[in-house]
């Protein structure tokens, strides 16, 4: 690392580690400075199923899949009804293909196209993932090739608490605190806030997020909206905080996620009263706040054993499995006394929806794919909603920069994942499987590649120096 500090400060060792890679890459000298001790762990990206989309990608051609980025952010307008950022998203459809084929490429990341089963709002199958579909080995992949980068210092746990502009207004250095309440100021041109969104700020929450406010927050204990904070004192302009990821299938036995690959494949949600309450596939994130509604605030999943098999393939459904959440019963009425739901109106749901999956009569919700009846033995976990992270922070352009309300930069100033207001638009509904890890991912190595850029430029700006010139 050079005396003068860094080329660029990385806040958050999650997807931001990626900006970090590139960089390195790039030839720049990274300091990744990270919060938790525990963010192998405890971090959005290792919580989250790995699913990072990729619009055209080389892994989609061989499956035989044709998409494209215009595809690809036409899915995302639609399922926002227009309120994303359009150029934001139009920006990350568009590298997002390069993107997959670089981590696997260049990082040797075995990554490889899901068409098992199809996540709602996608009109084609672009999520690419790991053995595992789960993001601790993303994550753990990523921090291996850190810790063999020469390029790049890791500090932990330590918080990036502000930084500094210099009267160009330009970022100058970093404020960092250790846990003892030590602060240093490290000297850098570049700083890429990771830090995630405001999750685990529960005033926050309330205060944005009203609707889900009691749900159970899956997150990171870190994600304390820093970036926010840091970004209001220089003035950032910052938008869409009342966007989120929520999830309607965290097992309330666990606290595991059971995934909603089940309902994909044919399950049904009920409530207490053994009654459906809405169209399952339109997607894990709005229906958290659709459970939140019902009594109790909680929800069962029915599935069968084909479903239960399908569904192996994801870690965090194999540990709810693992933990017991699920109980299993030869028919309805043994399932209805294993859970305490009222036999009666559970068969009516299931005789009926068995009909919809046989191509029989509209079902009354709307959703109109159940895959196959679900025949016995059966299976009940119950779910809680959750709140996984935010989807609102700092406004940033296609290169990931921190703007003004004006639309004025901060020069020097970068955000990625929750940090940055993503391409969710407004409330949960929006969301779209891989919208986390792809603003993540994607605007780190998207602000990687500007902060090389403005390095070499600079560097070809500056009068050479004696020794430059082969002058003693």
């Amino acid at each position: 690392m050079s005396a003068e500090g860094p080329d660029l400060v990385v806040a958050g060792a999650g997807g931001g580690l990626v900006g970090a890679l590139r960089a390195a890459q790039l030839g720049l000298d990274v300091l990744v400075v990270e919060a938790s001790e525990h963010y192998r762990r405890g971090n959005n990206t290792s919580m989250s199923t790995a699913m990072i989309p990729g619009a055209g990608s080389r892994f989609q051609r061989a499956a035989g899949i044709e998409d494209s980025p215009e595809l690809f952010l036409a899915d995302v307008m639609r399922k926002t009804k227009g309120q994303a950022d359009e150029r934001l998203a139009r920006a990350l459809t568009g590298h997002s293909a390069r993107l997959v084929e670089w981590l696997a490429d260049d990082l040797e990341l075995p990554l490889d196209v899901v068409t098992d089963f199809h996540y709602p709002g996608h009109s084609v199958d672009r999520c690419h993932t790991i053995e595992g579909r789960h993001g601790t080995v993303l994550l753990d992949h990523l921090v291996g090739r850190v810790q063999a980068e020469e390029r790049i210092d890791v500090l932990v746990p330590a918080r990036l608490v502000d930084v500094r502009v210099g009267d160009d207004g330009a970022v100058r250095a970093a404020v960092l605190q250790t846990p003892d309440g030590a602060t240093e100021e490290v000297p850098t041109p570049a700083v890429l806030l990771a830090t995630n969104g405001y999750g685990a700020d529960r005033d926050m929450v309330a205060r944005h997020l009203p609707e889900i406010a009691a749900a159970a927050y899956h997150g990171s204990e870190a994600s304390r909206g820093d970036a926010l904070r840091i970004g209001d004192r220089l003035g950032a302009a910052s938008g869409y905080l009342d966007a989120y990821q929520g999830h309607g299938a965290l097992a309330a036995r666990s606290a595991t996620l059971v995934g909603w690959a089940t309902v994909m494949h044919g399950a049904v949600i009920v409530n207490r009263d053994g009654r459906r309450f809405g169209d399952e596939t339109t997607g894990y994130s709005e229906y958290a706040a659709v459970i939140a509604g019902q009594p109790d605030a909680t929800g069962w999943i029915v599935l069968d054993r084909r479903i239960h098999d399908a569904c192996l393939p994801f870690t965090d459904f194999r540990q709810t499995v693992e933990s017991n959440a699920l109980v299993w019963a030869d028919d309805v009425e043994g399932l209805a006394a294993a859970t305490g739901l009222p036999a009666g109106p559970l068969a009516e749901e299931l005789a009926e929806t068995a009909a919809h999956a046989r191509g029989e009569g509209r079902d009354r919700f709307g959703r109109g794919a159940f895959e196959a009846e679900l025949t016995p033995p059966l299976a009940a976990v119950r779910v809680v909603p959750a709140l996984f992270h935010t989807q609102g922070g700092l406004i940033v352009d296609e290169h990931a920069r921190v703007t003004r309300p004006d639309g004025s930069l901060v020069r020097g100033l970068y955000a990625s994942g929750g940090a940055a207001a993503g391409i969710s638009g407004h409330g949960a509904a929006g969301y779209l499987a891989g919208n986390g890890l792809l603003p993540a991912l994607g605007l780190a190595h998207l602000a990687a590649e500007h902060v090389a850029a403005d390095h070499a430029a600079g560097a070809t700006a500056r009068p050479a120096a004696p020794e430059e010139e082969g002058t003693p």
